[in-house]
């Protein structure tokens, strides 16, 4: 389903005039404008705010030198994942340790101290290394993928730019998130749109992950799969 497509169902919901195109003569079109402005918001909120979706989720690495100590992140990057790690190849048991505060970094730093496995931060949009990654060893790591878009000319973005353009997740969930949205932003009665996007938002992100595991003998419901075949303990 292309952004036009979208944009023409969302139209014909809120009472405003179906367009034949979003984006030609849109400089004049203060209704296409907004449209617009709507569908890249709501693509952007969905796929960033709600959830990591499994479509959008991406890894990166990092060969070290032995002379860098800061890599650029990835041009799609985002975020990382909320259980992400990041691991060395050369041990990939252990995680490196995660330092939040800049000042911290510095002080560590300063002092010439880290955990026995290393550790990293990222700042400035770059993740930094400590120690320096030796030559030919590399990090791993998982994060999303800021690039909700499919583009008509080729590739990923993370906004529409022609109305053939489309929404890399559920279609339905930018049309349904857009209707309420447009609504509260007119200040029409959206409550009950809105109760249709949150329904259809928590069915797709449940619907986004593998069947829950059961450790016991039998499953309770068909849901479930069986991971260890016997008892549990009291």
């Amino acid at each position: 389903m292309s952004l036009l497509t979208v944009v023409k169902d969302v139209c014909a919901t809120v009472g405003v005039q179906v367009p034949s195109t979003v984006f030609g003569g849109i400089a004049n079109n203060r209704t296409m404008q907004e449209m617009l402005s709507l569908a890249n918001e709501m693509a952007q909120r969905i796929a960033y705010d709600t959830r990591d979706w499994t479509v959008l989720r991406s890894g990166g690495a990092f060969t070290g030198d032995g002379i860098t100590d800061g890599f650029t992140l990835p041009a799609n990057y985002k975020r990382l994942l909320l259980t992400t790690n990041v691991r060395r190849r050369s041990a990939p048991v252990t995680p490196l340790r995660f330092i939040s505060d800049l000042d911290e970094w510095l002080n560590l730093r300063m002092s010439n101290t880290e955990s026995s496995s290393g550790d990293w931060i990222i700042n400035a949009g770059k993740m930094y290394f400590s120690p320096i990654l030796p030559l030919n060893d590399s990090v791993v790591f998982s994060y999303l993928d800021k690039n909700c878009v499919t583009l008509t000319g080729g590739g990923f973005g993370d906004s529409f730019m022609a109305d053939t353009d489309s929404f890399r997740l559920n279609e339905r969930l930018l049309k349904l998130g857009m209707v309420w949205q447009w609504k509260a932003q007119k200040g029409s009665p959206y409550a009950e749109d809105m109760g249709s996007y949150s329904d259809a938002l928590a069915n797709e992100m449940g619907h986004d992950q593998p069947a829950p595991i059961l450790i016991d003998r039998s499953p309770l419901s068909h849901t479930r799969r069986i991971g260890y075949p016997w008892p549990l303990s009291p």
